[in-house]
């Protein structure tokens, strides 16, 4: 079965991805991490996100497209990433999620794909 594993990670998180001092442990978590998918084979796709000042928000209003640049909300995290694995069952993906580097600072939720009908 597919899911998603959804990274949400704190600001500090995302300052960590350019701060000469914490770079190399931050990476290097994500490394090891996507290295670890990889080799059980469970891995299907994924990417890091750029940090929600960079994101647009687009919505429909009375058939009117409303563009607006993010951040949008004074959350404590904010999604980071994703990664797409394919594992037998719920209790895999959790172990998988339990994994990732943003479990132990933000949040790692993990949703089924949803087939093509």
């Amino acid at each position: 079965m597919r899911y998603a594993i959804l990274i949400h990670e704190s600001a500090s998180d995302f300052a960590a991805r350019n701060d000469a001092e914490r770079a190399p442990q931050y990476w290097g978590a994500w490394k090891a991490y996507n290295a670890a998918l990889v080799a059980a084979g469970v891995i299907t796709g994924g990417a890091a996100l750029q940090g929600p000042d960079t994101s647009t928000m687009v919505r429909l209003a009375d058939g009117k497209r409303r563009v607006q640049d993010g951040p949008y909300a004074d959350t404590k995290e904010q999604i980071g990433g994703f990664m797409l694995i394919d594992v037998p069952d719920l209790d895999q993906a959790l172990h998988w999620a339990a994994l990732c580097p943003a479990a132990a600072s933000g949040a790692v939720e993990v949703r089924p794909i949803l087939p093509l009908m």
